[in-house]
This record gives C-alpha cells, structure tokens and sequence, in this order.
C-alpha cells in the first residue's frame, strides 16, 4: 500500500516551526540560523522527505533537464557521443537528459525541439540538424539555449550556437591514406540520394579534390551512391547493396561514407573470399568502437565523439551561465588498425602526420 509523500508542512509540524521557516531551510536561506536548518535538514531526511521537482523549477525557473535530439537513438555514433565520456558525464549529476529522435526529418526535428520547449527543459543538443535559415521564424519563439552537433546545412541558422568537425578534410584524409598505399582507382561508396546532408555532399567533395590534387582520375564509375528518393536504408545495407558496382569497376581502394557503409561493404568481401586490405582497401569514417571488433578492424578517418559531446555540453551549461561562447570546428585524424599478417610493408611506413597507428596489442 502507497504511503502519503511527507510533505514541508508535515516538517514544519514534527519540528514546531512555521512553513517558510523549513522551506528557507532547506534552501539554505541566510535568514535561518546555521543550527536551525541543519537540525531541519536531519529532520527531514529521517522522515524521508523527497523535494518538489516542479515546486522548484516553478521556484528558480530551472527543471534541471536537458532535450538531446539525435537521427536515430540506435546508432552507434551518436550513443558514443551522448553516453559515457560525452554529454552524459558534463551533465551529470545535476542535469537529467531527455532523448528524442528526428529521423534525419527538419519538421520531426523542429517538433522536438518545440515538445522540448513546452517540457520547460533548460537547453536542447541538436545532432545533424537540417535545420537552416529558413526555419528560423519557425524558431523565433523557443527562447532555450540550443547547441547544434554537427549540423547538416550550409546555411545554418544564426540562432544557435555549434560545434561541428570538417567532413571534406576528414575525406581528403581518407583518400589520400589510400593514395600513400599506391591505390590509382579509388572508389566513394555513399549513402542515399534522398539524404542530401552537408556532411554527404563535402566527403564527396572531399574524395575528389584528393583526386584531383594528385593528379588521379575521376571516374563516374567509381562512385557508387544509393539511388532510394526520400529514405535513406540501413547503412550496413547500403555497404552492401552498392559493392558490387565498385567491384565491377574493378578500384581497389573504397573511402565509405561512415563506419557502418564499410562494415557493409567488409560483409559482402567476406562472403566473396575478397581479402581486405591484401586485394581491395576500405577506409571508413566516424571511428566508432565497432570498427576495432570486425575482422579485420576498420582504418577510419576518427571523429573525436566524447570532446565533441563533452564540448557541446559545456557550451550549453555556458550558455545557461549567460556566458559568452564560440562556435567549434574539431580536428580529425585517420585510425589506422594493422594485422600484420595482411599488412604490406607500404601500409606499415605510411604512419605521418594526422594518422594514428594502432598494433595489436600482442606486437611490441
């Protein structure tokens, strides 16, 4: 059977004090004596009193909450960036987090915002925003402190603040890896046509400057991109779905959109007795933890997902603070994982700068 929640006034009665006076108490009101509110603190916590969540939101106009928008909640790179080391540990212990998805939609994603905003929360992340400038009367109304993670537009909207990594440097890095390692024809292997994000079109970008600057071809052939209108299919299918153009074209190096495309296109290898990186290359992008558990592990351009959540977080706790904030650009590096069984001695020289290489753990 549910107990009555022990209430201020119930305090007020057990101690033979007035309703303000435990309320200031507890506050740790100056105008209460020290000793006074530390015998009504132990009072209250021997009769197990739980404060008023929305009592004191309603008090200090704070719900201690904060929305964390993502594209899908089940994708691996955004659970790195908002659990463990990135938003999670900035915002604990004294912010809870709320979780919605957008599903790469700008109204889904301004719908959240707007629920969000009705939630009181005192901030909002937004990941892969699509929103632009476009939506900002749609926008002029929510007065939340809003910080973008890797925003998908050219022209984002001024209202929000940001931090965001460089998604053509990190495909120049890609493909000039591939380059280092004596590859000629080198492949793209991106997603749907129906998501026509920022970060799609600079990797793209990207992929053929490196090309160009080295002197390369660039053949129609070589990029492989799903044709799907307006959704956009599990990432792990498209790597899939797509190889097979590629290997019919005969490169043999693929940059990969993301992570979760090359563990496609490393499935399909697999199944074809293709050995990776001894008869083709793959390089992905995101570095997320699953790359280091396929076989064999995935060299990836790595975003630094825990700073890019721990920063995010930080600039939003300024924000509420009325600090002063500037937008972020982070750097990115290329995640070089060896067995040494298939390495060539030319991948095994080509650590410079920008490259991170990882051995096995039994190889000194």
């Amino acid at each position: 059977m549910n107990q009555r929640r022990i209430s201020i006034e119930d305090i007020a009665q057990r101690a033979g004090v007035s309703y303000s006076t435990v309320s200031r108490a507890l506050r740790d009101n100056a105008l209460i004596s020290p000793k006074l509110r530390e015998e009504i603190k132990q009072l209250a916590q021997e009769m197990n009193y739980v404060p008023n969540a929305i009592a004191q939101s309603l008090q200090n106009k704070r719900t201690n909450t904060i929305g964390v928008i993502v594209t899908l909640i089940a994708d691996p790179f955004f659970a790195e960036v908002v659990e463990g080391e990135g938003i999670e540990k900035i915002a604990r212990p004294a912010l809870s987090v709320l979780l919605s998805a957008s599903h790469r939609n700008v109204e889904q994603e301004i719908a959240a915002i707007d629920s969000f905003h009705r939630r009181r929360v005192d901030g909002i992340l937004v990941a892969d925003s699509r929103i632009s400038k476009e939506h900002t009367k749609q926008l002029t109304q929510i007065a939340v402190p809003t910080v973008l993670i890797n925003s998908q537009t050219e022209n984002q909207s001024e209202i929000f603040h940001s931090v965001a990594i460089d998604d053509r440097l990190g495909a120049r890095l890609a493909t000039e890896h591939l380059i280092s390692l004596g590859h000629t024809a080198i492949g793209y292997l991106g997603v749907g046509e129906g998501d026509r994000s920022r970060s799609n079109q600079q990797r793209l970008e990207g992929y053929r400057m490196a090309l160009a600057e080295a002197g390369l071809p660039q053949n129609t052939d070589w990029v492989a991109i799903s044709d799907a209108d307006d959704t956009r299919i599990s990432d792990v299918a498209t790597g899939q779905n797509m190889l097979s153009k590629l290997l019919t074209a005969e490169v043999t190096g693929i940059f990969c959109y993301n992570d979760m495309v090359a563990v496609g296109a490393l499935l399909v290898c697999q199944e074809l007795g293709i050995l990776v990186p001894r008869s083709i290359s793959l390089v992905g992008f995101d570095g997320i933890a699953l790359g280091g558990y396929v076989t064999p592990a995935l060299t990836t351009v790595s975003q630094p997902m825990l700073e890019i959540g721990g920063i995010a977080m930080q600039m939003l706790l300024d924000l509420l603070e009325v600090k002063t904030v500037e937008n972020r650009v982070l750097s990115l590096f290329v995640l070089l994982f060896f067995n040494l069984s298939l390495a060539t001695s030319k991948e095994i020289y080509c650590l410079v700068s920008n490259f991170i290489l990882v051995l096995p753990k039994n190889w000194v």
